[in-house]
């Protein structure tokens, strides 16, 4: 695959409470329109569409779409757990780099339930493996909801290997709601302090409620061309997608003993490993990331995980500032998934949005000043992970 893929168009909507938001169709049909009339383009010029949702019903992707037309191209449902979107660009992306197609849409959306993260109330095997592997290590309580198992014993892990205090993960909470200060499609964007984060109800071993993402409903979109079809629809302004890296499990995700493992370091890191070597970086030139924060535990795990910092220095990083704005890479500049929320479908695609606006010099208030180099970082139980390496 020689043929690069560049991003064209961006698009979403913004996330919003269970019960609040329109239907998945409507969230998803809209967020396609965004992110076509971004690229200045119309539907009937793509040739195929990926669409990744987790729960919903037979062939959601073409409900979603058929308001848009009925081009009669190729719609493929895509289902790879929290990293659903993500894994339709890396589709559309392969499409395009193939020469298969020169235009491509990705869109990712989600019509999520209340609770923490507890919507997933039928265990499969896969899930039985999981579950077994975290009681092997930690202990399982029937009682809990698994994911909150996972994330706060990973965490739990995190603070004993390395000898560090919880404050860490309150830290990295407040960081994300200052981000989502300046961000207007931040769900919460009020400020929170250290205080208020250890304060909040405790909900798991480590994790306090202020420590877990909300579940949320929306969509996002991307729309991804050939060079070829870009130079002659004079398209401008795009971002190449330099590399991206889907990894799945390893042994190491159930027999390790690692906590942190089975909730997917080790796929983060052969992802990122992929990604980088495709896109021919080094870990010091990345200006931005838009990472995994589903529970403030997995955001400390995946810096180490994706070289952003050595193993341990997770506490470092965060104190010295180097997470934040005027430090060594900005991290989560959206607010992330505490601030926004997570649909499950719709996250990997809106965290490719916010780094393309800011490659762009787009992201108004909360612009990474000179960004030419973003990550985006998704990870879903069971397993996959997709790093993805942005280029201005």
């Amino acid at each position: 695959m020689s043929n690069k893929a560049l991003i064209a168009g961006v698009g979403m909507v913004k996330f919003t409470k269970p019960g609040k938001n329109e239907q998945y169709d409507v969230m998803a049909a809209q967020a396609a329109r965004n992110a076509l009339n971004d690229a200045g383009l119309s539907y009937d010029q793509v040739q195929q569409a990926y669409a990744g949702y987790v729960y919903g019903n037979t062939c959601s992707g073409q409900t979603a779409l058929y308001s848009l037309g009925l081009t009669q191209i190729p719609i493929i449902n895509v289902n790879n757990a929290c990293s659903t979107g993500s894994t339709a660009l890396y589709l559309a992306r392969q499409a395009v780099m193939s020469g298969v197609v020169d235009a491509a849409l990705a869109v990712g959306f989600e019509q999520m339930g209340s609770g923490a993260l507890t919507v997933d109330t039928t265990r499969t095997p896969i899930t039985w493996r999981i579950d077994e592997a975290t009681r092997n290590i930690r202990g399982f309580d029937d009682e809990v909801p698994p994911g909150l198992q996972y994330f706060g014993g990973a965490g739990a892990e995190y603070l004993e290997k390395y000898n560090v205090g919880v404050e860490l993960f309150g830290h990295i909470s407040v960081k994300a709601r200052s981000h989502a200060l300046r961000n207007p499609y931040a769900l919460f964007s009020e400020p929170l302090t250290l205080e208020e984060v250890m304060a909040s109800p405790h909900i798991f071993g480590p994790l306090t409620k202020l420590m877990c993402c909300p579940p949320t409903c929306g969509a996002a979109a991307v729309v991804v061309v050939s060079e070829k079809f870009a130079r002659e629809h004079g398209l401008g302004n795009t971002v190449e997608i330099a590399g991206m890296g889907l990894s799945t499990d390893s042994p190491a995700s159930f027999a390790s003993g690692s906590m942190m493992n089975v909730v997917g370091a080790g796929m983060t890191r052969k992802a990122s490993t992929d990604a980088y070597t495709q896109a021919g970086i080094d870990v010091g030139d990345i200006d931005l990331v838009e990472l995994h924060d589903c529970f403030a535990p997995n955001e400390a795990i995946s810096y180490e995980a994706l070289g952003l910092c050595p193993e341990g220095g997770a506490e470092k990083f965060v104190m010295d500032g180097d997470n934040t704005y005027g430090g060594r890479v900005v991290t989560n500049p959206s607010g992330g998934l505490l601030s926004k929320g997570h649909p499950l479908g719709a996250t990997g695609l809106a965290q490719i949005t916010e780094i393309t606006w800011h490659l762009r010099g787009q992201a108004g208030d909360r612009q990474v000043k000179d960004a030419r180099l973003g990550v985006q970082h998704n990870v879903g139980l069971g397993g996959a992970c997709v790093v993805t390496v942005l280029k201005r």
